[in-house]
């Protein structure tokens, strides 16, 4: 692909949630404090983990890493849509929208593996609880984690380099509030199909398998709870999965809907509200629902906040 073609387009335009002024205005408080509410529920849980010694698990582990990824996504996106949504200033350079999409990307596909890790974590703690240290030694954790964050740079690395090696020279209007690929290939000016094809292929690959991975897992986990068929074996298992369950079941649901499908599908105002469940309500709701019906986590919290009142 020739550099004139990479340069043609020097900037983008996001048309944003709303044009009316005082629409704006509201939506500029509602996400503001909803941005504020996901740092603030992610960072303490992340000091919980840290601080408190009973968090020191490979389970708590990669769930602090499921709370770094909550901090980037909405942080790649949500600064620029409401200096949007307060300044007007829409526009984005074209290296600074590239920026934008890798991170994202990034964060997604990490996401993706580190659900399919931690349901494997699951597994290993219900059907082999007295093994469990042994298996999941701190070895084996940072090597998953890095293992993660490796295949999501990777994945990201081969999606931006396919949707901005394409040509734009028509229209610059992003019909969204961030650089995303569905609305980047809507965009350009050149075939798409083949790249399309690709994106789905290694998406279908890789997301297919860590979505087998996680399914298998919690397979095992039912055969086994089906064994034993002892009292309270169920309540047992929903203490143990029952937060990371719910937090798979978001985010696929919201995944699938924003990127498995084909490009002729795409619809805006359909896919800003998607895009903003899975950018800004995913990332607020995994604390809530991990401190819910968790008794180590809410005590952790707990003497957190003790301490950040003791200072004030």
């Amino acid at each position: 692909m020739q550099r004139d073609n990479l340069s043609t387009v020097s900037e983008f335009v996001f048309v944003g949630l709303s044009d009316a002024p005082e629409i704006r205005l509201l939506l500029f408080v509602l996400f503001l404090l909803l941005y504020l509410a996901t740092m603030a529920g992610n960072i303490t849980l992340l000091i919980a983990i840290g601080t408190d010694s009973h968090l020191h698990s490979p389970m708590y582990f990669f769930l602090s890493n499921l709370s770094l990824l909550d901090l980037l996504c909405p942080t790649t996106t949500v600064p620029k849509m409401l200096a949007a949504l307060l300044l007007e200033h829409k526009e984005i350079s074209f290296s600074g929208c590239l920026f934008q999409h890798f991170s994202l990307i990034a964060a997604v596909g990490t996401e993706i593996f580190l659900l399919a890790v931690m349901a494997y974590d699951r597994y290993v703690a219900v059907c082999h609880p007295l093994r469990y240290p042994s298996i999941m030694s701190t070895k084996l954790c940072a090597h998953l984690a890095l293992g993660t964050w490796a295949t999501g740079l990777l994945n990201s690395l081969l999606h931006t380099s396919l949707v901005f090696t394409l040509s734009f020279c028509g229209p610059n209007k992003i019909q969204q509030y961030y650089c995303d690929i569905p609305p980047m290939l809507a965009l350009s000016c050149s075939s798409t199909l083949s790249r399309e094809l690709v994106i789905l292929l290694v998406a279908g690959v890789l997301g297919g398998s860590a979505c087998v991975g996680t399914v298998v897992s919690y397979i095992y986990i039912l055969l086994e709870i089906l064994a034993r068929n002892s009292p309270g074996v169920w309540h047992k298992a929903l203490s143990t999965c029952g937060s990371h369950l719910t937090v798979v079941c978001l985010f696929y649901g919201t995944t699938i809907c924003t990127y498995v499908r084909p490009s002729f599908t795409y619809s805006p105002h359909r896919d800003r509200v998607v895009s903003m469940l899975y950018g800004m309500l995913t990332p607020l709701l995994n604390p809530i629902i991990y401190s819910l019906r968790n008794k180590e986590v809410k005590c952790a919290l707990k003497g957190v906040l003790s301490q950040v009142r003791r200072a004030l």
